[in-house]
């Protein structure tokens, strides 16, 4: 009978379209990207290029490839987004469990929620940033893109709701067992909020891979930039040089459809990831919105 009311019908075809429409504003852009990338210089230079190349070629891959600027920031990104994920998770369910138990079995716990709610409040600013990670001696070291960006306190907040909605007897038969509080973690806990870890993990890989001004702030040298720096110096300060085409590639090539098949590349991990997280992902933000 739900499935058969008028209003539920015209509700469900507004809302199936205005999604599909949305996906399409979404979809579309890059879809752009990729065609002008795939196109010829002639037809890119001459703004003809939508949505199907024209003049197909791979030619701006190819260079794109032998930038050495543009593979390294590939590989430092690749490497920024894994660790600092897998540590910044890392931390996130070694600070929210503890944060999860009662008072009378973490007798600090409304001083650390406390402090955490502080700092999450009232931020130091740019400079106090950028004065301590250079007393830390991070300006200029491949760490400063990580451990400065370890402590999520919002992510943390969310994981530490999460176990406080989890049955209270999940501990109590584990306490029954002889289990210690890291046992109840690792064998009670972690799988059940792998949907949890696996949605929160996503936003921190997406963060991570789109952070550029770390790089512009903290490294001397382009070779040290991630690769949305780079992109960033190419396509907004409009700095070409980092594109790697030189006069004699001029001929052949076109300074835009070089961007558009890094920016192109760029893009594929993270779409790449998104399928692999989906399952986790869906079910994931919705884990305690309805407790049974």
């Amino acid at each position: 009978m739900y499935y058969k009311n008028p209003s539920y019908k015209t509700f469900y075809y507004i809302n199936v379209s205005l999604l599909l429409l949305v996906s399409i504003l979404c979809i579309l852009p890059m879809l752009h990207i990729l065609s002008v990338s795939l196109s010829g210089k002639s037809a890119t230079e001459a703004n003809l290029v939508t949505f199907l190349p024209i003049d197909f070629n791979l030619d701006n891959y190819a260079k794109t490839f032998e930038n050495s600027n543009f593979i390294n920031a590939l590989q430092i990104s690749v490497l920024r987004s894994a660790i600092g994920t897998v540590l910044a998770m890392a931390v996130t369910v070694l600070a929210a469990f503890p944060l999860s138990r009662s008072g009378a079995e973490f007798k600090a716990r409304t001083f650390y929620v406390w402090f955490f709610l502080i700092v999450l409040i009232f931020d130091a600013g740019l400079i106090p940033h950028y004065l301590l990670n250079q007393k830390l001696g991070l300006v200029g070291s491949f760490w400063v893109y990580i451990l400065p960006h370890l402590l999520s306190i919002w992510n943390i907040i969310l994981m530490m709701n999460f176990y406080r909605s989890l049955p209270k007897e999940l501990d109590e038969a584990a306490i029954m067992d002889g289990a210690t509080s890291f046992r109840i973690l690792t064998s009670v806990y972690l799988p059940i909020s792998m949907p949890a870890i696996a949605t929160l993990s996503l936003f921190t890989l997406v963060g991570h891979w789109n952070n550029w001004f770390d790089g512009v702030l903290y490294m001397r040298s382009p070779d040290q930039w991630p690769m949305a720096t780079l992109l960033q110096t190419i396509v907004v300060a409009k700095d070409l040089s980092k594109t790697g085409i030189d006069f004699e590639d001029l001929e052949m090539l076109s300074n835009r459809g070089v961007k558009a098949a890094q920016i192109f590349i760029a893009m594929l991990p993270i779409l790449a990831v998104y399928p692999l997280l989906q399952r986790f992902f869906v079910k994931g933000i919705v884990l305690g919105a309805v407790k049974e």
